[in-house]
């Protein structure tokens, strides 16, 4: 069959280091355009990877009507791109958080719907081998229910990741809406949903701006209730300068099983008949130790297939929504009931 034909909207770090590398590295995706207000970025690409350059995401729909776009830009501009893609007949490949309101995501879900394409959304922790594996091993039964959690994801912040380090959009209020929460708190939201297959059901948080200039949250610690009625905690941080942490903890009816506390262990599980289990099953990315997320794999596997995406706009929207929630909660000073 003929190639997906792909543009990548947007070409910081997270294009460089993922959604590029990726696409040029699948069998079955051309690589057609690239956009970027700094249009020397997008010439850059074009360049090493065939294709056009543009400055404007609408010009580039209009003239190179492509199949497929990934939408990797400042958090405000998710929706509004991505319906524009939708509506131009393009598949969408969105970063997270996928939006930055729940109607957002919803309008965002209709576009996808009413135009006939797939939207994605780029949870990619779901798909690094550890959280597959434990997966694996909490659907077994050998652990039985979860009884209560902590998941974390703290380290230095996009000072050192963003192509623009701290003069990037992730501290501009306007452009980011929220911080540490929207970049790395959503991740976990997401994670806990899948590793459970739960829905949270009721927040309490305390979200600041600690440590970082600007005005967006550089840490986050969230309470979490599910629906099972488990009990945990989710924690985002900019301001692990020492330490970065990626780890998910669960203890459960028969055991506790941990993912991402040692270095090469990557899952390990004890269960309280004295049984220790361990799994090297590849590590979970790091900004500084890049590894393939297999989302973009992913991506066009759903469009060649013509199957559901791994990570639809469904999952993205719930997931948005414990971020939304935990907001709401350091606003009010209230615990809050999660859709």
């Amino acid at each position: 069959m003929s190639k997906v034909r792909v543009a990548v909207i947007g070409c910081g770090s997270i294009s460089k280091h993922r959604h590029i590398p990726e696409y040029a590295s699948n069998e079955n995706v051309e690589l057609v355009a690239f956009v970027d207000p700094v249009i020397e970025r997008a010439e850059e690409y074009a360049a090493k990877h065939g294709g056009k350059a543009y400055a404007d995401y609408e010009t580039m729909l209009a003239e190179v009507k492509p199949d497929a776009v990934s939408v990797c830009t400042p958090n405000y501009l998710h929706a509004s791109m991505s319906i524009a893609a939708a509506n131009a007949g393009a598949h969408v490949l969105v970063e997270k958080p996928m939006a930055v309101t729940d109607e957002e995501a919803a309008s965002m879900i209709e576009a996808a719907a009413k135009n006939g394409v797939k939207l994605m959304v780029g949870h990619n922790q779901r798909l690094m081998p550890p959280h597959v594996k434990a997966k694996q091993i909490l659907e077994s039964g050998v652990l039985g229910r979860v009884l209560t959690f902590r998941t974390s994801f703290g380290h230095p912040g996009p000072d050192g990741w963003s192509i623009d380090g701290a003069g990037s959009w992730f501290f501009r209020k306007p452009e980011a809406i929220m911080g540490a929460m929207g970049d790395l708190g959503v991740h976990k939201s997401d994670l806990i949903r899948y590793l459970l297959n739960d829905e949270v059901s009721e927040v309490a948080a305390f979200i600041g701006t600690i440590d970082k200039a600007g005005d967006v949250d550089d840490n986050a610690n969230v309470v979490v209730r599910m629906k099972s009625g488990a009990i945990g905690s989710l924690v985002a941080s900019w301001t692990y300068y020492k330490g970065e942490d990626n780890s998910t903890v669960l203890w459960c009816e028969k055991g506790v099983m941990k993912i991402g506390t040692h270095p090469e262990d990557q899952v390990i599980v004890e269960l309280r008949d004295g049984s220790v289990e361990k799994h090297k099953v590849g590590e979970i990315s790091t900004n500084t130790k890049q590894l393939s997320s297999g989302v973009v794999d992913a991506f066009i596997d759903s469009i060649v297939n013509d199957t559901v995406p791994a990570i639809p706009g469904e999952e993205g929207r719930k997931s948005l929504q414990v971020i939304l929630s935990a907001f709401e909660s350091q606003a009010t000073g209230q615990f809050i009931k999660v859709n």
